[in-house]
């Protein structure tokens, strides 16, 4: 009995205990489902309601309509138009790789389609339709649809694509569009603007495409889709419309554009056009140049090859890349800076012998005219652009003074026009050199700067820009290719204010002793006579030459059987009228020779329709044609013609 009491207290102990821990395990059961509860549904609603909802409703973006290019009257540049594309809706294949195989033996699809497809793919959601073939013919297009039936998931629809209808006309200023690469996709982000080009493949690489792209690009509408458990698209709960991208309006005039791009025939070389009062271009010439049409949906290999290994360099955007010694049209401003130091105050004049030398030296700084000009003041050291005079010039003034005053003309800076890529060319001094090439400045190296010569470097723009801030008195005006940007959707337009980048105070009298003697140059016995007979206007200019290659003390100078590519570079700046301009222009011909009868009549042609509505009474390749190498090329043009 005794036995039998023990084992029933024993039993009866060690069954409260198994109660207790099991109920203790329910209870910590419990509170941890609690607490799970508590997590879910009130420490983070927010973040899985969100989770929640994506899973069962996507957003699809839809494309805005890309902003038009138009020039100062309206014609078009650039602008959309709508081409049949073979499109594949991955959730709607069975077999995605036979589908497409299939597809090839039907229609041509190459290993760049592909590519592009498996990116669109990438992309976007697999209910979302992507482009394995552009730009069918009417032929690919019936041939698909009657074989319709054999692709599910395959079908017709029409995108908006890019194109340029004037082709290479002003291309380095249009520039145009291409597909959107990593890169790209990283320059975006950085913006924080990638979300506004889901759904976009183009995006604008160069010119105005490049510049503008925010503005162009417009603002991307979204669909929200309901999708089930597959990823299939069941119905659109609600949508936002895109809003197109605004419209440019240049103030470049796409008639003078080709005049000045015919005016250059088969030459390479560079044409800035400005109005000195307001900084607007009015003509941006790059030649040569390329068709924009053929990178809009990506350049082939062949094509690709052509341009980037020509000789010729259609690719580079001249005007601002090009990089060239100014030669004599840096006088004028040399003479400016020698008048308004009081170094060259009137009736200053030396008498020129044909040659400058440095006190203590035996180097003879040559004159282009050996027997020289005889007594020469300022004007006429512009109008005959005596080396001889602007050599002592340029010592007296002493390379500091004179290079800071003519920064204020813009060289040696960008002029900040509101295309990409601009180079800053370049203004030397001793501080530049010493860092550059670890030497110091010698005084030769002053005396060549004086006549554009040297170290000294200027774009086609640079140069033109500093002829419109003399033409405008020393103000300078920022220039600028868009004058409007036009609302994509109200059509409302914005003027691009005009702006003041800079300005220095110049006596108006050695203002007028220096445009009289570019005045001259455009007269007979002027180095530009030619250019400036039978106007109807006046023009102020300054012809220059610009050596390619070096020539030594006792050598001389011979065009005949030399390599065309190593002749003189030929320059001409100028506006008009003279007295009240409304434009400045500045023309660079790569081994033209002489900036009088080369690149004098290419500037002549731009002013007169500008001025006068001309059209050119010459074919221009009668003008502009190339120049042999073994040619002689001296029997039409006068002696001041032939050297600057």
């Amino acid at each position: 009995m005794v036995a039998e009491l023990k084992n029933y207290i024993h039993e009866q102990y060690y069954f409260r205990l198994r109660l207790g821990v099991a109920g203790l395990v329910v209870l910590s059961l419990f509170a941890l489902l609690a607490f799970r509860f508590y997590y879910l549904q009130i420490l983070h609603y927010d973040h899985y309601q969100t989770l929640a909802e994506n899973n069962r409703i996507s957003l699809v973006p839809t494309i805005p309509n890309r902003g038009l290019i138009l020039d100062k009257n309206g014609v078009v540049l650039a602008h959309n138009f709508f081409v049949y594309t073979l499109e594949i809706t991955p959730a709607k294949v069975k077999n995605l790789e036979n589908t497409i195989t299939e597809l090839g033996q039907l229609i041509e699809v190459s290993s760049l389609d592909k590519k592009r497809f498996k990116k669109f793919r990438e992309q976007s959601h697999s209910f979302e339709s992507a482009p394995i073939r552009t730009h069918l013919n009417e032929i690919e297009a019936a041939k698909f649809a009657v074989n319709h039936y054999r692709f599910p998931g395959v079908e017709i629809k029409s995108r908006l694509f890019r194109h340029y209808p004037l082709g290479k006309l002003g291309s380095h200023m249009v520039g145009y569009i291409g597909r959107i690469n990593d890169k790209d996709i990283e320059s975006l982000k950085s913006d924080g603007v990638y979300s506004n080009y889901k759904g976009s493949d183009h995006i604008g690489k160069s010119g105005l495409e490049q510049f503008y792209e925010q503005q162009l690009h417009g603002v991307t509408g979204f669909q929200q889709v309901e999708i089930d458990a597959d990823g299939h698209a069941v119905r659109v709960l609600s949508s936002n419309a895109p809003i197109p991208g605004d419209n440019l309006i240049l103030s470049a005039d796409s008639k003078l554009q080709e005049i000045a791009e015919t005016a250059f025939g088969e030459r390479r070389g560079a044409l800035v056009a400005i109005n000195p009062k307001t900084g607007e271009v009015l003509s941006y010439v790059s030649q040569p140049t390329f068709n924009p049409n053929l990178f809009v949906d990506g350049i082939d290999s062949e094509n690709w090859k052509l341009l980037n290994e020509s000789l010729d360099k259609p690719l580079i955007n001249r005007p601002l890349r090009g990089i060239y010694p100014p030669g004599s049209t840096f006088k004028p401003f040399v003479a400016l800076a020698g008048l308004e130091a009081g170094k060259r105050n009137p009736p200053f004049a030396i008498q020129d012998a044909g040659f400058f030398m440095l006190p203590g030296s035996r180097h003879r700084y040559r004159d282009w005219k050996p027997s020289g000009h005889g007594m020469v003041d300022m004007q006429k050291a512009i109008t005959v652009s005596c080396d001889t005079f602007f050599y002592g010039l340029a010592m007296e003034l002493g390379i500091e003074r004179l290079t800071s005053f003519v920064s204020h003309f813009g060289f040696g800076r960008k002029s900040d026009l509101d295309i990409k890529g601009e180079i800053g060319g370049l203004l030397p001094t001793p501080e530049w050199k010493k860092r550059r090439y670890k030497q110091p400045w010698y005084p030769g190296e002053t005396v060549i700067v004086g006549i554009g010569q040297g170290y000294t470097l200027v774009t086609p723009l640079q140069l033109a820009q500093a002829t419109a801030i003399l033409a405008n008195n020393g103000v300078a005006m920022k220039p600028h290719l868009v004058t409007k940007i036009q609302n994509g959707l109200t059509g409302k337009q914005i003027d691009i204010p005009t702006i003041v980048q800079d300005r220095i105070e110049l006596n108006p009298e050695n203002m007028a002793i220096v445009k009289r003697g570019m005045v001259d140059v455009t007269l007979p016995g002027g180095t530009a006579a030619s250019v400036g007979a039978n106007a109807g206007y006046s023009i102020a200019a300054k012809t220059g030459t610009a050596q390619v290659i070096g020539i030594k003390q006792n050598e001389k100078y011979n065009e005949q059987g030399m390599n065309e590519r190593h002749l003189d570079h030929a320059l001409f700046i100028a506006f008009a009228p003279a007295e009240d301009p409304t434009i400045a222009v500045a023309v660079i011909v790569e081994n033209g020779r002489h900036g009088g009868s080369t690149a004098g009549p290419i500037a002549r042609k731009v002013m007169d329709y500008y001025l006068l509505g001309k059209m050119p009474a010459i074919e221009p390749s009668a003008v502009a044609a190339p120049v042999p190498a073994s040619a002689t090329g001296t029997a039409t043009i006068t002696e001041e013609e032939l050297h600057d």
